[in-house]
């Protein structure tokens, strides 16, 4: 599941006020907590499905943490071939139909679940209790307290506080996106030999740091509340002709990616399209720096990815007021 920390190869101290985590539950925050541990914690490998806009896959994952290092390999066992191995959140190879366009970041934005953040933007709560993969589980929920994010049912196992089931869904309570484990093993840590990437696995080239250099040129105008501004970055599109600037928000669980582009004298079509919680906004906007195309993509509604990417300036424009 992209939206939380656990699954990242698919999927600071922060304030919150107490009046508005009013209508959270303190048990389903102590659950979070034992979910944010479990990554850095507990070695597992199991099967699970994965379902998105109607459409399902099977996947093989092997998780271990040792000596404070996380590796971890993932398989696609049904449709095309698929296979990632990541190390400390590194992605070392790739296999099948990811290994175009993709690169890997020294310095890679981690993912951190903070239940305190998160009680701001969302209402916490335990819903009851479930069985999953032959697994007792207790149901966490995350309400959001406004249109511009979706809303999360989390079948948490009571033992290790691994998510056994993830389901997102829209405000209108449909089934956005499905993470659900069939096989969980956490007795023992996964092999040498069961980490070991097969020989179709690509090794993927690390980005130079001056390739990944802070993007500074562009601001939004308008963000939804909470989301915050972790990381940018200035690159070239894959012809080399153009330079793209990216910014990454975050809110604690969600997040969303700006991509600006300045255009030439080539045209370039308005964009608007989803798939399952991932959405595409692409605008043509005109700016003292010229004509530029900006896209928003992120699991946020589709709604909310237009006004932000309408809402982009570069840096030298004067704030909106």
């Amino acid at each position: 599941m992209r939206a939380l920390p656990l699954i990242p190869l698919l999927l600071g101290g922060w304030l919150s006020l107490p009046a508005l985590a009013a209508n959270s539950s303190p048990q389903a925050s102590d659950w979070l907590k034992k979910l944010a541990q479990a990554e850095q914690q507990q070695s597992y490998q199991g099967t699970f499905v994965y379902e998105r806009n109607g459409s399902f896959s099977t996947h093989d994952i092997w998780h271990r943490v040792q000596d404070g290092k996380v590796s971890e390999r993932l398989l696609q066992l049904d449709g095309s071939a698929q296979e990632v191995v990541r190390v400390d959140g590194h992605t070392q190879c790739v296999s099948g139909t990811l290994v175009p366009g993709v690169s890997n970041s020294p310095e890679s934005t981690a993912r951190v679940l903070d239940p305190l953040k998160l009680m701001s933007w969302y209402d916490l709560g335990v819903a009851g209790k479930s069985r999953v993969a032959d697994r007792e589980a207790v149901i966490v929920t995350l309400s959001p307290r406004d249109q511009h994010r979706y809303a999360f049912e989390l079948h948490l196992d009571r033992q290790t506080g691994l998510p056994l089931k993830s389901l997102m869904l829209d405000d209108k309570g449909r089934l956005l996106e499905r993470f659900q484990f069939t096989r969980l093993q956490t007795a023992q840590a996964p092999t040498d030999d069961e980490l070991k990437a097969s020989d179709l696995c690509k090794p993927v080239t690390q980005v130079a740091e001056q390739a990944t250099q802070p993007a500074t040129g562009w601001r939004s105008d308008w963000l939804p509340p909470g989301f915050e501004l972790i990381d940018s970055s200035i690159h070239k599109d894959p012809q080399g002709k153009n330079t793209v600037s990216n910014l990454m928000y975050d809110d604690g669980l969600a997040r969303f990616s700006v991509f600006v582009e300045a255009l030439g004298t080539g045209s370039a079509a308005d964009i608007r399209t989803q798939l399952g919680p991932t959405v595409a906004v692409s605008r043509r906007l005109t700016t003292p720096k010229g004509e530029v195309m900006v896209t928003v993509v992120g699991e946020i509604p589709i709604g909310t990815a237009e006004r932000i990417a309408l809402s982009m300036r570069s840096q030298d424009t004067q704030a909106q007021k």
